[in-house]
């Protein structure tokens, strides 16, 4: 196990030997050498959302979004292990050149473990989705991955943006995200408190905005009280770029450089992601920060240097470049894509037949466009394989024909210089015309949602204005549709969208996300059914914006399927499969539950299990898969106290299983309920349990109508007495 006490006490002796000049220059990204105490230069900004990201080529995988569909915390694990080890080849080829550049270290400012809470986010992409449970879960099973569990951290992970930050874009660098004590604690900061505790994160990153009135990257209350204070955070922090300017030039809380520098430095931000640190030694002598307060920075960001084991001899120091995008590294990635695809409609129509085709078409801007495979902040693959190219692989082997057409630009309707922009749809058409199925490729890439200002976006503010596709999209979707042919719509997305009209017309929907470099391979495979789509849904996709509130709005009133009064269009949790898994039986407490039975009343005191209260309780699950087709799929649990006025109206997500059945076969699970699991978030932010009555579902999916309705299966549904010892 990693001596953070050692290494605080080597970060106390090194940075003793340093002057005030020198310790206040280790407080900026670009850390700078020290030639007579032998330290080199160093970067702290480093990326890797989904891969190493901006350091040249590395393995890609499906979005952070996306991945987290697969509801699966071993592979989020996995691919923070390629993350680290890729991370690390590039670092040892670097650093044995001299090259200490950007992009170059070993601290990477990843997960975003920000709570996607509207879709018209465009940078909710980026995030594990709408839930703080399974974001937690899968941001600590990433970080876990990526720091690893030997002597020296193998990386570095970095949990953004902390906190109460799910955009406007537009607005972030002078929004004021007012919350709630109960919507902060029982969603904003969930994922970051297991991150810190359970997980270890060695960093965490500030916001743009203020909350509550304080800008993030210095807030009292959120570095010092919170993170610091009842989370006991050993690491350090860092802040957003150049947030720090946005002080004094956009929030209006200080008057000068020299302040802003001062108030981050005070509240705990140690590296400066921009230039404001560099007034760091005036503000020292206009007295607004002491020389402790630079020491304390110095010695913590001195530290997790120590802990990387940059002043060592480590065993990271062997890994080769052969690492980068090795075969297992790729078949990793493969294998979240594969795990990722959400299957929202089928008629029956998929897995296609190849037996039974002679032509396909494959239509849409995003068929075989390279930049909705990778979302953004990516890397770089040494190949790309589109939707298309892995159709025609596929196809073409079989000796099928695979026609072709852009069908229409990704989004303009009037592009300069080009008269009729549509002028593909009737090329289109023809395709359609001459296949016996059409393969409709539509959706957004990182230039129609992202960041603010970023490589990608400079130019808008990131955020989508609704949730419809683009009109030239929409145009070509119901050409397509009115030739009357079989069709596939294969949606390319990091957010929800109003897929009404595919739903209602399409014979088959899927929501495949931006699966990564090589994704469309992948794709392919499940198309033809040599894998079974098994992704679930990690965001509610609604019918329009006109179900949801303000988007300036941070109460979670309205929002999210614990939330949502509304009826979804496809609800959290959801994705169907070419398999047919079902829950048998539940056993709990010494009973056993299936869906024939009818749950007890809260309202009568009635239960179907009593349970003593121990921390923990296990339910033994049995699942069976009534069809031959091997298939992957989710189990899940919610829950519901039924006797809190502050419980969440729908119930929410506790427990999460990957399973996966051969055709025909059934198993039994365990899957263990934690004591947060019976408890609630009052209006003053304290988490306890607040009855002793809970109405708990177990299913592959919610236990709503909507899941009911598109899945045609029943949750395992019982009421469940657990007594308050604490009372």
């Amino acid at each position: 196990m990693r001596d953070r006490e050692k290494a605080k006490q080597r970060a106390h002796e090194l940075v003793s030997r340093m002057t005030l000049e020198e310790k206040a220059a280790q407080l900026k990204f670009d850390a700078p050498a020290i030639p007579r105490l032998n330290v080199p230069a160093y970067n702290w900004w480093n990326e890797a959302l989904h891969g190493v990201a901006r350091a040249g080529v590395a393995t890609s995988f499906p979005q952070a979004v996306g991945m987290a569909a697969s509801f699966d915390t071993e592979l989020l694990g996995e691919a923070g292990k390629v993350v680290a080890e890729e991370g690390r080849a590039k670092y040892n080829a670097a650093s044995g050149k001299g090259d200490r550049d950007i992009y170059k270290g070993l601290t990477f400012w990843s997960p975003n473990v920000n709570i996607f809470r509207d879709p018209r986010w465009g940078r909710g992409q980026e995030t594990y989705g709408e839930d703080p449970y399974l974001t937690g879960e899968l941001g600590k099973a990433f970080v876990n991955g990526l720091q690893g569990d030997g002597e020296y951290l193998s990386a570095a992970a970095c949990a953004k943006h902390f906190a109460v930050h799910s955009g406007p874009e537009a607005l972030r660098h002078e929004f004021d995200a007012e919350v709630s004590d109960k919507d902060l604690y029982e969603t904003y900061l969930p994922a970051f408190e297991k991150l810190v505790t359970e997980a270890g994160v060695e960093a965490v990153m500030g916001a743009y905005n203020r909350t509550n009135g304080e800008p993030c990257c210095g807030s009292r209350t959120l570095i010092q009280e919170i993170l610091r204070g009842k989370w006991n955070f050993q690491g350090h922090f860092v802040s957003d770029c150049w947030a720090i300017r946005d002080f004094h030039t956009r929030h209006m809380v200080t008057a000068t450089a020299e302040e802003s520098a001062a108030l981050a430095l005070k509240n705990g931000c140690d590296v400066n992601c921009g230039s404001t640190y560099l007034h760091v030694l005036k503000a020292y002598q206009d007295g607004l920060v002491t020389e402790e307060e630079i020491t304390a920075a110095a010695e913590r960001l001195f530290t997790t240097r120590f802990l990387l084991g940059l002043f060592d001899e480590t065993e990271y120091d062997k890994i080769g470049y052969d690492r980068i995008e090795c075969e297992e590294h790729l078949k990793t990635a493969d294998r979240a894509t594969a795990e990722s695809v959400v299957l929202l409609k089928n008629d029956g129509i998929l897995p296609l037949k190849k037996e039974q085709l002679r032509a396909i078409g494959v239509v849409g801007p995003n068929a075989n466009s390279r930049a909705a495979l990778i979302g953004n902040y990516h890397g770089t693959s040494s190949r790309y394989i589109t939707v298309l190219e892995g159709i025609q692989d596929e196809a073409e082997a079989a000796g099928i024909r695979v026609y072709y057409s852009e069908g229409c630009h990704l989004y303009r309707d009037k592009v300069e210089g080009l008269a009729h922009p549509q002028d593909r749809i009737s090329e289109a058409v023809s395709v359609a015309e001459h296949s016996d199925v059409v393969i409709l490729c539509v959706g957004l890439d990182e230039t129609l949602e992202g960041e603010e200002g970023d490589t990608g976006n400079s130019y808008a503010s990131g955020d989508k204005k609704d949730l419809l596709l683009p009109q030239s999209q929409r145009k070509l979707v119901e050409a397509v549709m009115q030739t009357g042919k079989p069709t596939v719509v294969l949606n390319m997305t990091g957010s929800a969208m109003d897929l009404r009209y595919e739903q209602e017309h399409a014979d088959a929907v899927m929501q495949i996300w931006y699966p990564g470099a090589r994704g469309g391979r992948v794709v392919a495979r499940l198309l033809f059914g040599e894998l079974s789509p098994s992704g679930k849904l990690p965001v509610t996709f609604y019918n329009s914006v006109d179900d949801l509130p303000p988007f300036e709005d941070y109460s979670m009133k309205g929002r999210t399927y614990r939330y949502f009064e509304g009826t979804p269009l496809y609800p959290f949790g959801y994705g169907l499969t070419y398999g047919d898994v079902a829950v048998e039986s539940v056993d709990c407490g010494g009973k056993t539950f299936t869906t024939a039975q009818a749950a007890g009343t809260a309202k009568s005191a009635e239960t179907d299990a009593d349970v003593d209260a121990a921390e923990e309780i296990t339910l033994t699950v049995r699942l069976a898969n009534r069809s031959m087709t091997a298939t992957g799929d989710v189990l899940q649990v919610y829950i519901k106290d039924m006797q809190s006025s502050f419980a969440t109206p729908n119930g929410k997500l506790c427990a999460f299983q990957r399973v996966f059945l051969k055709g025909g076969e059934s198993l039994e699970a365990e899957i263990r309920l934690g004591a947060d699991a019976f408890t609630i978030v009052d209006e003053n932010g304290e988490k306890r349990q607040d009855g002793s009555c809970f109405l708990v579902s177990v299913g592959c999916g919610q236990p709503d109508i909507r899941t009911k309705e598109l899945t045609g299966k029943e949750t395992v549904t019982f009421m469940l007495r657990k007594e308050n010892t604490q009372r």
